[in-house]
């Protein structure tokens, strides 16, 4: 008897042993993941562009789901939207010639906020060249970030993606202050002519125009002053040149998946009800043309209240580490992935360093607008940037994804904070921009 018991002792050890490695209950539902994604990146929404009314009807949608989970507003507005006026920026005319050779206009790019300019070979504006076998996007952002009016040569090996920046780059642009002081203009050339003199005549029509972020909130039950913020942006490039019969870029990976991350999050906490600190829910508009709303947002709250920041940007696919993995932008700026690490150690889960330094990832999404004022703010992401066919195409649509990626991706986001959400961890801070 004594024998059969123990055996029995052991055998429960041995299952419990394996127990421990199980995924802790699921947060969400892989069917109502997909009826969140279905319906975002659905050609109804148009692509979900800045200014349209298909981004407009997104954010209709993510209203009504935090309505229907029973979330509070974070502004007095309705439809729990937080709204700012933008000055919006469309190219209208554009003329270059080199060497008193005029360039078709499918071969250039404006980029500026100001009325126009009428350059002949300025001796104050750069004449830079990205040449063939360059870095293309290192190159391209550097030019973007240098701080001159430039005239850019790009060579025509490039002629692919030249062609995908321009047919957003050239739709609009936007400044965050009314009549604000100009900023450099930089014109792109596709063409492998190095001219020894240039002629560059561009007119923009500048209007201001309502944006909006769509926000969240569970209150905190005992720090509610202290904030964890969980986001996505929910715009995304819109309607782009026809590739067969297919021109909406439905944004299915970028970034439906993370507004479904968002959404699922939102339901599975209040649903516990257990949040020591207050948690945001918030869905970002106009990242994909300068991270214009997380901008505005950071001005709304102020950083020392703010915990930590989980942006959640394309888990639609398998990271480079495969599956069960999320890599988190500057992953070394504070310990709050080292903390979410050390919550999902008894899962099969793992987080990484972003393994893709030169693409500077940590300020090109909706955290570096917080990480620049001091919040642990990162991006959790799988997408591998560097040969994602999809990207910015009308070919990122629901059916190219992995479903269980994004929930299990929500599942490890969900067990990586909770000690955070619970008030026992607070992660440091990551050093502000500029110090």
């Amino acid at each position: 008897m004594m024998k059969r018991l123990g055996s029995t002792l052991l055998a429960l050890c041995l299952l419990a042993g394996c127990a421990s490695r199980q995924s802790p209950q699921r947060v969400v539902e892989t069917n109502e993941v997909k009826r969140i994604l279905h319906t975002l990146a659905s050609d109804s929404m148009q692509g979900r562009a800045a200014f349209t009314p298909g981004v407009e009807r997104a954010a209709d949608f993510i209203a009504s789901e935090f309505t229907k989970i029973g979330l509070h507003s974070f502004t007095d507005e309705p439809d729990f939207r937080q709204t700012f006026d933008v000055v919006q920026i469309r190219p209208a005319t554009w003329e270059v010639t080199f060497d008193g050779v005029e360039i078709p206009e499918d071969r250039i790019i404006v980029s500026s906020n100001r009325p126009g300019v009428n350059w002949n070979t300025d001796p104050d504006v750069s004449l830079i060249r990205i040449q063939a076998g360059e870095d293309f996007a290192q190159r391209f952002r550097a030019v973007a970030t240098g701080g001159k009016d430039a005239v850019v040569v790009i060579d025509t090996s490039y002629a692919g993606l030249f062609s995908r920046y321009r047919s957003f780059m050239m739709r609009e642009r936007v400044s965050q202050e009314p009549n604000g002081s100009p900023t450099p203009s930089i014109v792109y050339v596709l063409t492998n002519h190095i001219p020894t003199s240039f002629r560059v005549a561009f007119t923009n029509t500048i209007e201001e125009q309502p944006l909006f972020n769509v926000i969240g909130m569970l209150p905190g039950k005992s720090r509610p002053h202290e904030y964890v913020i969980f986001s996505a942006h929910y715009d995304h490039i819109g309607i782009l040149d026809a590739v067969g019969q297919d021109s909406i870029a439905n944004g299915a990976d970028d970034d439906a998946s993370g507004v479904s991350a968002v959404i699922s999050l939102a339901n599975y906490y209040k649903k516990r009800d257990d949040n020591a600190r207050t948690l945001l829910f918030v869905a970002f508009t106009a990242e994909e043309i300068g991270l214009v709303g997380s901008k505005y947002f950071a001005t709304q709250v102020n950083p020392e209240e703010v915990v930590a920041m989980i942006n959640i940007e394309m888990i639609g696919k398998d990271a480079r580490f495969g599956p069960n993995s999320l890599y988190v932008t500057g992953y070394d700026q504070s310990n709050l992935a080292k903390i979410m690490q050390r919550n999902v150690k008894d899962t099969d889960f793992t987080l990484h360093p972003d393994p893709y330094p030169t693409q500077n990832l940590f300020y090109r999404s909706d955290n570096a607008s917080l990480a620049a004022v001091g919040v642990p703010a990162h991006t959790f992401a799988t997408v591998q940037i560097d040969q994602d066919r999809y990207y910015h195409t009308v070919k990122d649509e629901v059916g190219t994804l992995a479903i269980e990626n994004i929930v299990s991706s929500i599942q490890a986001i969900a067990t990586g904070v909770k000690t955070i959400v619970s008030g026992e961890d607070t992660p440091t801070r990551v050093p502000k921009l500029g110090r």
